[in-house]
C-alpha cells in the first residue's frame, strides 16, 4: 500500500477563511495506514511553501501556500504539529521489525474498537489499538490489561504491553509565533516615487474585435491584465430624462475594475469556488460620447480538474439597462485590446533597466489611488528572524523587492460566516471545511519575503495597487516565536521514545511530564499562567477549573524561569498532596519567549 498524499492541512484562496487540520487527526490517519499495513505514507505538503511571482494556481489561490504544514511558509516548525508527528513516526519506527517480517491478526476490542497485532518469528509483538468511534472514549481489554483510548484514536504498542504513543495525546509543546511590526525604514528622506498608469490603451491597441476573447487565450499567461475599452454616444438630452443606468458586466473570470470616462467606477470578483460572476454597477453617463475600460484580470491558472487546459476566463457580456429606449448591449461593439499594463512593459519593478526618468519623485505618496506604482528605498529589517510584508492597508495587486517578485497581494476579507467554529474538534472525518478560522479577516496580510533577496543597503520595494490603498502603512514584520504552552495529563503516555527498548519492565512507569523550550537564544521569560488539577481550555485562553493547585505557579517558575528550556513532572514533590483524589490531573502552562 502506498499513500501518495496524506493532506496535514490544506491551502487557501483569496477571500475564504483559514483552514486547519488539527496534529491529532493527522496521526490518527498515519498511525491506522500502517496498522492496516501501509508501507510507504507521504505528506502533501510537510513544508510549506510561498507561490512567488505569479505562479499560484486554482485560480485564486493565495500567495502563501503555507497549507497548515508541519514546517511552515517561512521555515518554521510548527508545534505542535511537527513534533506530535515527529512523536509518531519514532513510535512507528520502534515497530518495524514486526511490521516488515511479521503476520498481522485482526482482533475486536468492541463495536468500534479493534486491534491490529503484528507478531514475527523471534518472538516480536507490536499493536496498533484503535477506537473509531468519533465521540465517546473507551477502556479497552487487550491481552488481559486494559488501555485508554480517547475518541478517533490509535494507540501504538511497540511490545505487545507499552503504549509509547497515542494520536489523541499531545504531548509536545505549542509554540506561539506571532508577525512583530517593523516600521518600513526609508533610505532617503525624499524616498517615493510613483508612476500612475494610463487608463484603457495606453499606446497603439495590439487589435480590435467586435466580440469579446478568451482572456488567457489572449495574453498567454504573459500578465494578469488585459484592457477591453470602447465608446458609445449618449443623446444629448438624456442627462434630463431622469433614468438611472446600471452597468452590466459578464465574466468568465477571475476579475474585473470598470472605469467610466477616466473614473474607476468599481471592482468584481469571483472566488476559488466559483471563477465566473456577474456584477451590476450604478453610473451616471454624460452628453455626448462616453468611454468604458474594463481591466480584467486572471488570479492564477486552474491546476486541476477535467479539461482543466480548457477553462477559459475573460469578459462575456458588456450591457447597460435602464436607457431611455431600453437596454444598450456593447457586447458586439468594436472593443480595442491592450496587453498588459504600460508599468510591465517598461519593466518598472526592475531597478536597474534603466526606468527611473519615467518615475516621479514624491515625499508623500498619493493614498488611495488607483492604477499606481510605487517605489521606495528600505533598510533590511533588523535580526535574522524570518520576514513578511503587511499589505493589510493596500486594495490588491503585485509587489517586488529589488526586482524579485514577491508575488500578487490581496488582504481580501473572508466572509463572517465562512465555516469557523469556536473550537475544533479533532474527532471524526476531516474534510478542509472542518476546522476553519479567521472569518472576517484578510485572508493573506503578510507576504514572505526571503531574507536572501535583500542587499546589505539599498533595497528598492516596488507596488503596483489596482485599487487604491495606503502605501505609507506598509510594514515589514519579523516572523518571532513569543511564547511556549503545553497541556499534559496523567494517564498520557510518558515513556521516553529516545531511549526506550522491549527489555525495560513497566512494573514502575514514570509521570508524564511537561517540556518546554524557547527557542535558540531565549529564554523562559516570565510564566503567564500555570495550573496542575482540571484546566481547560487552549494556548493564550488557559483557564483553572474546579480543581487547581495553588502551588502551581510557584513549582513552574521554579524549574524553569530564566533556561532556554525545562520539564515538569507531573509528580514533582512540590506539588505536595493531592487536590482532589479521584481526578485525572492535568499540567496547563503558558510561558513568555524573550
Amino acid at each position: 500500500k502506498i499513500w501518495t498524499e496524506n493532506w496535514p492541512g490544506w491551502f487557501q484562496t483569496f477571500g475564504e477563511s483559514n483552514p486547519h487540520r488539527p496534529p491529532e487527526d493527522v496521526a490518527f490517519s498515519v498511525a491506522r495506514f500502517f496498522g492496516k499495513g501501509g508501507s510507504v505514507q507521504n505528506y502533501y505538503v510537510y513544508h510549506g511553501g510561498t507561490n512567488f511571482d505569479r505562479t499560484a494556481g486554482g485560480p485564486f489561490i493565495t500567495t502563501s501556500y503555507d497549507y497548515d504544514a508541519p514546517i511552515d511558509e517561512y521555515g518554521l516548525k510548527r508545534f505542535p504539529k511537527w513534533a506530535h508527528l515527529k512523536e509518531l513516526h519514532k513510535s512507528i519506527k520502534l515497530c518495524e521489525h514486526s511490521l516488515l517480517f511479521g503476520n498481522s491478526t485482526l482482533l475486536s476490542l468492541g463495536p468500534q474498537q479493534e486491534a491490529d497485532v503484528y507478531t514475527d518469528h523471534s518472538g516480536g509483538c507490536v499493536a496498533f489499538l484503535a477506537n473509531i468511534d468519533s465521540e465517546k472514549d473507551k477502556v479497552v481489554t487487550f491481552r488481559n490489561r486494559q488501555y485508554d483510548l480517547p475518541a478517533w484514536s490509535v494507540s501504538i504498542l511497540p511490545d505487545c504491553k507499552n503504549v509509547v504513543f497515542n494520536t489523541a495525546k499531545v504531548r509536545s509543546q505549542t509554540l506561539m509565533v506571532d508577525m512583530v511590526p517593523e516600521t518600513l525604514q526609508a533610505s532617503k528622506p525624499d524616498q517615493w516615487s510613483i508612476f500612475t498608469e494610463r487608463i484603457g490603451i495606453w499606446d497603439k491597441n495590439d487589435f480590435v474585435r467586435n466580440e469579446f476573447v478568451d482572456h488567457i487565450n489572449t495574453t498567454k499567461d504573459s500578465t494578469d491584465y488585459l484592457w477591453h475599452t470602447t465608446s458609445f454616444d449618449v443623446d444629448r438630452n438624456y442627462p434630463a430624462s431622469g433614468n438611472h443606468p446600471i452597468l452590466n458586466i459578464g465574466s468568465k473570470g477571475h476579475a474585473v475594475h470598470a472605469f467610466l470616462n477616466n473614473m474607476l467606477i468599481g471592482s468584481a470578483y469571483g472566488n476559488g469556488s466559483e471563477s465566473s460572476f456577474s456584477v451590476q454597477m450604478p453610473i451616471n453617463l454624460k452628453a455626448g460620447k462616453n468611454e468604458i475600460a474594463l481591466l480584467s484580470m486572471t488570479v492564477g491558472l486552474k491546476s486541476a480538474g477535467p479539461y482543466y487546459e480548457w477553462v477559459g476566463a475573460g469578459l462575456t457580456s458588456v450591457n447597460i439597462s435602464g436607457m431611455q429606449n431600453g437596454t444598450m448591449d456593447l457586447s458586439s461593439n468594436n472593443w480595442a485590446y491592450k496587453i498588459g499594463l504600460e508599468g510591465e512593459h517598461y519593466r518598472l519593478f526592475k531597478p536597474d533597466q534603466g526606468n527611473n526618468q519615467r518615475w516621479r519623485p514624491q515625499s508623500e505618496p498619493p493614498k488611495h489611488q488607483p492604477l499606481t506604482w510605487y517605489k521606495v528605498n528600505v533598510d533590511v529589517p533588523q535580526g535574522d528572524d524570518p520576514v513578511g510584508l503587511d499589505m493589510q492597508s493596500m486594495g490588491k495587486g503585485l509587489v517586488w523587492l529589488n526586482g524579485n517578485a514577491i508575488g500578487r497581494y490581496w488582504p481580501r476579507t473572508s466572509p463572517t460566516d465562512d465555516r469557523c467554529t469556536p473550537s475544533c474538534d479533532y474527532r471524526g472525518k476531516f474534510s478542509p471545511n472542518k476546522c476553519r478560522a479567521g472569518c472576517g479577516k484578510p485572508t493573506q496580510r503578510w507576504y514572505h519575503v526571503p531574507r536572501s533577496w535583500f542587499h546589505p543597503s539599498g533595497n528598492t520595494l516596488v507596488v503596483f495597487e489596482e485599487q487604491g490603498g495606503d502605501p505609507t502603512k506598509i510594514t515589514f514584520s519579523r516572523r518571532v516565536a513569543t511564547s511556549v504552552c503545553s497541556f499534559v495529563s496523567e494517564n498520557y503516555p510518558s515513556i521516553d521514545l529516545e531511549s526506550w527498548d522491549k527489555s525495560i519492565s513497566d512494573e514502575n512507569p514514570l509521570a508524564a511530564k511537561v517540556q518546554l523550550s524557547c527557542p535558540k537564544g531565549k529564554n523562559i521569560s516570565s510564566i503567564k499562567f500555570a495550573s496542575f488539577g482540571d484546566p481547560s481550555g487552549t494556548c493564550r485562553s488557559y483557564q483553572q477549573g474546579s480543581c487547581h493547585h495553588p502551588d502551581s505557579l510557584s513549582v513552574v517558575e521554579k524549574a524553569c524561569l530564566n533556561i532556554n528550556s525545562c520539564t515538569v513532572s507531573l509528580s514533582d514533590e512540590g506539588f505536595g498532596e493531592d487536590p482532589c483524589p479521584g481526578v485525572t490531573k492535568t499540567l496547563a502552562i503558558e510561558a513568555d519567549c524573550s
